[in-house]
């Protein structure tokens, strides 16, 4: 229900909540970017090869899409639970992505025993303590087409990706809570 008092409040009572995010490339280093959140804009990294229309595995592009933001998945042993609308899962440490073309779970989470290849969701390194998966290649998955593009944490100094989009830690604090439940990123 909404705040009769204040007509912008969202439900959870923060502001309204948010349908759409921009991300643009900076013109001195197509690497890195800027994520535009209703009236904030803050830094991010993007993939090594830049934003590109045409995405293939291992590329390094990020692919210049209308991208639904499907589910929130989190460390639950280190951060507390987000506060989002968005569907939302703990990573665990068997949880990986299929980055495997020749497998029909391509671009899918699987169920991986721990040393075992693919890309591994339970990090040492901090970078998907938070991650956002984004609607590329998934409805329909075509082999080799991109998988595992994720809005996720950013390293020291934005240092490019392998195609996902990365911020700093407090920029999820700030915007998932005010993300719609049917939010979009669209990269240009």
């Amino acid at each position: 229900m909404r705040n009769r008092s204040n007509p912008s409040a969202a439900p959870h009572g923060g502001p309204r909540n948010l349908t759409a995010l921009r991300v643009f490339a900076s013109v001195h280093d197509r690497r890195k970017g800027f994520l535009v959140a209703g009236g904030a804009v803050f830094p991010c990294a993007l993939g090594r090869s830049g934003i590109a229309t045409t995405k293939r595995e291992g590329d390094g592009h990020t692919p210049r899409a209308n991208l639904p933001l499907r589910s929130v998945f989190y460390r639950a042993d280190r951060l507390p639970r987000p506060r989002t609308l968005l569907p939302l899962r703990r990573i665990g440490p068997r949880d990986a992505w299929c980055d495997d073309q020749g497998d029909r779970r391509y671009n899918r989470l699987i169920d991986r025993p721990p040393g075992e290849a693919e890309e591994r969701l339970q990090r040492e390194d901090h970078l998907y303590d938070v991650i956002v998966e984004l609607g590329w290649n998934d409805r329909p998955v075509q082999r080799g087409r991109g998988s595992a593009i994720f809005w996720h944490l950013a390293r020291a100094g934005f240092t490019p990706t392998a195609g996902c989009v990365a911020v700093e830690g407090g920029v999820f604090a700030k915007v998932l809570p005010r993300l719609a439940r049917h939010c979009r990123i669209v990269v240009r």
